[in-house]
């Protein structure tokens, strides 16, 4: 069904871009299609998906193919030219939980997760662990060999507790069910698979994807001039590059669909690409690393905001210990920071599963689920505004924004879009800071300064050197110094990324 919606989307397009064009599809059973029963892990060759969509191809019995582009061998036949690949999809992958899981978890019984992807399985465990909530058990998990289309797999959620096939969670890719979601037909089915399930949308840090998950490749005739030019239209550029980066790490290490690594491309405006790998090489090596396209000049001496992070502020809880009556309520919440969470709030909201949770970072993440809140996912220390794409996509069936409540700081209320927004502590100074406190002498001297908040730019504001670079990580500290017009503002992923520039610059 996903292979229909997605060639079907492609279709569709192609007619758009090419008007008086009309394209026709062709069903073509491939063999892994029809071999269901052996794990991905112990089939050999390369082009187990693709075979016979090139045959017919090449025979003349259709004039393009349109693939999964994670599914394509790096060397394709000289004969068959890629013509274009699309605007990429979501590329994250997504766990699916049965209706059971939170009773399992509590009770502390393992839980059994379906997948055939030996890099998934790789990733899946360690993440997991901490990512569930922590209900008085630590979570505990093993992985199942499965195999079917989307549809199929996400069935095994719902079978009776003494069929073999059954399973607690699934692993998929986020692109497939939101094409399926677009697709009429598969709307409808997926309606009524995903009533009452539960979401976890996986991290890219944290697990990158195959290479190329979430784009499409749409092949053709290398001598078919006109239907290149035709499919040419569809074709992304950004795509193109995001992709070619996450293969070209399958090129290096190898591996192909048996492999335990994920590589995930991604561009940020203001702060480039970034490039998540991690997992194991096929000489079983561990890898977890982040590939970062820009190196900027960090010029000495610099001044360590996260260094004085503590030292220049605390927060002070502003909330009561009568919970609000929302809290009990179906819905969907935001929280910017763990600490938002006020202590007296925690055990509503960890047993209030009908309320869907996300928040700001891993980080924020793993302390939410350490006090048994399921989370569903972040915005990955990116800032919401890059997560909101995200959080729009109908297959979520997630409220809209205004419909939302958010937990922050007193400080930013002002900074969310929509009303219900609720400032649950306020940041402060932690002590006096005037013209001797350490961090204001050290920062007199700065010639580039990491910023943590938009507060501690304030805090210090006054003694900033002129001529000096601001630096801070890309999100809603690089939305707020952007609109103060400082001239010298360089984004960075993360302060680490900082300080080794600091050590290589």
């Amino acid at each position: 069904m996903l292979a229909i919606a997605q060639s079907t989307a492609v279709a569709r397009a192609i007619e758009r871009e090419n008007p008086g064009v009309s394209v026709e599809l062709v069903g073509i059973e491939t063999q892994g299609d029809r071999i269901l029963d052996v794990p991905l892990s112990k089939i050999e060759g390369k082009e187990f998906f693709v075979a016979e969509l090139d045959q017919a191809l090449l025979n003349g019995d259709v004039d393009l193919t349109v693939h999964s582009m994670k599914d394509l061998s790096l060397e394709r036949p000289d004969n068959i030219v890629l013509a274009a690949i699309p605007a990429r999809e979501n590329p994250r992958d997504v766990v699916l939980f049965g209706r059971g899981v939170p009773a399992k978890l509590a009770a502390g019984e393992p839980l059994v997760v379906g997948t055939s992807s030996p890099r998934r399985i790789e990733n899946l465990e360690p993440f997991l662990a901490r990512a569930l909530p922590d209900l008085g058990h630590s979570p505990q998990m093993t992985t199942k060999e499965i195999r079917g289309n989307v549809n199929t797999r996400i069935s095994f959620l719902s079978l009776p507790d003494d069929d073999p096939k059954k399973i607690d969670a699934v692993v998929l890719a986020f692109a497939g069910l939101n094409r399926l979601w677009a697709d009429a037909a598969g709307h409808d089915a997926l309606t009524q698979l995903l009533d009452g399930l539960r979401w976890m949308l996986l991290p890219l840090k944290a697990f990158p994807t195959a290479p190329a998950q979430g784009a499409l490749a749409i092949e053709c005739r290398a001598v078919d001039i006109a239907t290149r030019g035709a499919i040419g239209k569809l074709h992304c550029a950004d795509t193109q590059a995001a992709v070619a980066a996450e293969r070209q790490i399958l090129n290096d290490w190898g591996g192909g669909c048996h492999q335990r690594f994920g590589a995930t491309s991604v561009t940020y405006d203001g702060l480039g690409s970034l490039l998540f790998i991690r997992g194991r090489k096929p000489d079983d090596t561990f890898v977890e690393e982040t590939r970062w396209s820009e190196l900027p000049a960090v010029p000495a001496p610099r001044w360590d905001g996260a260094n004085w992070r503590d030292a220049s502020f605390s927060s002070r809880v502003l909330t009561g210990e009568q919970p609000p009556a929302w809290l009990t309520r179906p819905g969907a919440t935001f929280i910017a920071h763990s600490r938002a969470l006020p202590d007296a709030w925690i055990s509503n909201l960890r047993d209030n599963l009908s309320r869907r949770v996300w928040t700001s970072g891993v980080a924020s993440w793993l302390r939410l689920a350490s006090q048994g809140i399921w989370v569903e996912g972040c915005a990955e220390e990116f800032g919401f505004e890059a997560l909101q794409p995200t959080l729009r996509a109908g297959v979520l069936q997630l409220p809209e924004w205004p419909e939302w409540t958010v937990l922050s700081h007193n400080q930013a209320v002002d900074t969310w879009p929509g009303e219900q927004v609720t400032a649950t502590y306020e940041v402060q100074s932690a002590d006096a800071v005037d013209a001797e406190h350490p961090a204001v002498i050290a920062l007199r001297e700065a010639r580039s300064v990491f910023w943590t908040s938009a507060s501690q730019f304030e805090l210090f504001r006054e003694w900033i050197p002129e001529n000096c670079q601001h630096a801070c990580r890309y999100g809603k500290t690089y939305f707020y110094l952007r609109d103060q017009g400082l001239s010298d503002l360089v984004v960075f992923p993360d302060v680490s990324e900082w300080r080794q520039c600091e050590e290589s610059c």
